[in-house]
């Protein structure tokens, strides 16, 4: 059980902004007149497809590698991840002396895969899905290094709340704000800025293919992982407990989207802004398309989480 307070947990996420503040960059936070009347509200889209390593994940790996010692530092750090977390580690622990091992499924994309490759990242191809994940670091246990997850520990999900916080300090004045729903490290460390800046409303987004986070969420028990078939690959993995006790606190609902919506809202927001996001990056647009009675006339703060696809 969790006794932090909305308030504890975001002083760590501004603690985490200021530890990070060197090495990440402060991402745009976007308008378009165009996408809000095409969506009938207003949105401020915080353009994380503009990170370094082109996704979010860059926030959290630095804030992890940052609170090792310089003897876990020495000794390197694993983890697993079909792509942005692994780019993300890779190139923080480039910037910091740190070698990165990533266990990569087989079925990564080949973008994802040279993008990790890029930052020196020594590379162990596993099976898709979530045994051979758990297999993967298990074996790892043995070797002295850290292990650095995705998603699921503090140091990851209070770096991946600075975007909200940039958010908050660039627009404060909003009615929700939505995020992507994988793992939940985006979303927890998102919710929890976003609450703790009087945010009303804030709701994460998953594909229908991928929906054991509502599940959970509605039903208070957290479901597996479901095969992996969605386009949403950076989507595609089962929330952490550490995570989802935060979501169930501080988010107010999940929401689905088709992978065919969110297909069609990465388009929409090409054709209008010129801005190229991943299809997990959609779901948000296609969320607020979906669901007018949530959205229609509302200041929404949307979290575009990456935008690592070949074009």
């Amino acid at each position: 059980m969790r006794f932090m307070t909305i308030q504890d947990d975001y002083s760590k996420i501004t603690a985490a902004s200021q530890r990070i503040a060197p090495y990440v960059r402060r991402t745009t936070v976007l308008v378009s007149l165009k996408l809000n009347e095409a969506l009938a509200t207003r949105v401020w889209l915080k353009c994380e497809h503009l990170q370094h390593t082109g996704a979010f994940k860059f926030r959290g790996a630095c804030n992890a590698l940052l609170q090792l010692s310089e003897e876990q530092r020495a000794r390197g750090v694993y983890t697993v991840s079909s792509g942005n977390h692994g780019a993300a580690l890779a190139a923080a622990g480039q910037q910091l002396g740190v070698k990165v091992r990533v266990g990569v499924a087989a079925n990564a994309s080949e973008f994802k895969r040279d993008n990790m490759a890029r930052y020196d990242a020594e590379l162990i191809t596993i099976d898709p899905g979530m045994a051979a994940r758990e297999a993967f670091v298990a074996a790892q246990k043995p070797t002295g290094r850290e292990f650095i997850p995705p998603y699921n520990h503090e140091h990851i999900w209070q770096g991946q709340g600075t975007a909200a916080h940039e958010l908050m300090l660039e627009q404060p004045d909003l009615d929700c704000v939505v995020a992507p729903l994988g793992g939940g490290g985006l979303l927890s460390g998102t919710a929890t800025a976003a609450k703790a800046n009087g945010v009303p409303k804030v709701y994460g987004v998953e594909p229908e293919l991928a929906a054991d986070g509502q599940a959970s969420f509605r039903t208070g028990v957290l479901q597996p992982a479901m095969p992996p078939m969605s386009v949403c690959d950076g989507l595609l993995t089962s929330v952490g407990d550490k995570t989802f006790a935060i979501i169930q606190q501080r988010v107010d609902d999940i929401l689905l989207v088709t992978d065919s919506e969110a297909l069609a809202a990465q388009k929409l927001v090409f054709e209008l802004t010129e801005q190229w996001i991943e299809p997990s990056s959609a779901t948000v647009i296609a969320a607020i398309q979906r669901y007018p009675e949530l959205f229609a006339g509302q200041r929404i703060g949307v979290i575009i989480s990456g935008g690592n696809l070949a074009r």
